[in-house]
């Protein structure tokens, strides 16, 4: 296999190289990463500027840009055939719930389906991190990319997966699940008398419910969300339905009312 690896927390995190190791027994790996952190970018993309992109060593490529930059780039620019998988991570941090949402490890799976190309997401769900944790993440990593080689993914899917800390009890298929939010921007005041704000600084947490990547993961299961990239929510097309009624009548009322 060509693999083509990235992330959101820079070409230095130990996540990516733990990553990168662990694929290394599925075929040739190339990293292609942002030079910096580039957390909670989500899917954004580099339209206003050139993007310059520097080998650290063979098959590293850091790139200044975002991690759908690196995917992009990666694809069409800097390999030299299209990858066979792409895998992002290893995330230090969940992405789980409504914050895969803001995820540029996310984003990078994500870019890469749109590319037509399978992709996997991978984040540790811990808030310290061992070095154990990261190889339990790259060998889980390892066992998906085998089972989306040997099987494939559905058409437009990806996969979010979050480990656990510690060794896993196994892995459960699951569903997004939700967040609280509570008040999580904080204001303060700097030196000279203006106000500063500081967004994510407030307690979260998510709903418990049974099914979801939550509720896996804090009972000590890597959990595999397969994401899709149609986001149509179909069963809503039933209860706004008569606003097309409504609209056609409105139209007609309105030619009715026009001076003649």
């Amino acid at each position: 296999m060509l693999i083509l690896v990235t992330n959101d927390d820079g070409i230095h995190s130990p996540g990516l190289r733990v990553l990168t190791q662990a694929l290394k027994a599925l075929g040739q790996v190339v990293v292609v990463a942002p030079d910096r952190e580039r957390s909670a970018i989500s899917h954004a993309l580099t339209l206003h500027s050139p993007l310059r992109a520097t080998e650290h060593a063979a098959d590293w490529w850091a790139v200044d840009g975002t991690p759908t930059d690196c995917v992009n780039l990666g694809i069409h620019g800097l390999l030299k055939a299209a990858p066979d998988l792409v895998v992002s991570g290893i995330n230090q941090g969940a992405n789980l719930g409504d914050d895969l949402t803001y995820s540029g490890t996310v984003a990078a799976a994500m870019e890469a389906t749109l590319m037509g190309v399978p992709a996997v997401a991978v984040s540790l769900a811990a808030d310290r991190f061992a070095e154990a944790d990261f190889l339990f993440g790259g060998r889980w990593a390892t066992k998906l990319a085998t089972m989306v080689k040997t099987h494939g993914l559905p058409a437009d899917t990806f996969l979010n997966v979050n480990v656990p800390p510690g060794r896993p009890h196994g892995m459960k298929l699951t569903r997004q699940g939700k967040r609280r939010y509570a008040d999580a921007v904080v204001r303060n005041t700097d030196p000279r008398g203006r106000n500063y704000y500081w967004i994510g600084a407030g307690e979260l947490s998510f709903h418990d419910l049974e099914g979801t990547d939550v509720h896996a993961v804090e009972r000590g299961w890597v959990s595999v969300t397969p994401l899709h990239l149609d986001l149509t929510n179909y069963a809503a097309f039933e209860r706004l339905r008569h606003w097309d009624a409504e609209t056609v009548h409105s139209e007609a009322d309105d030619t009715n009312e026009r001076p003649r």
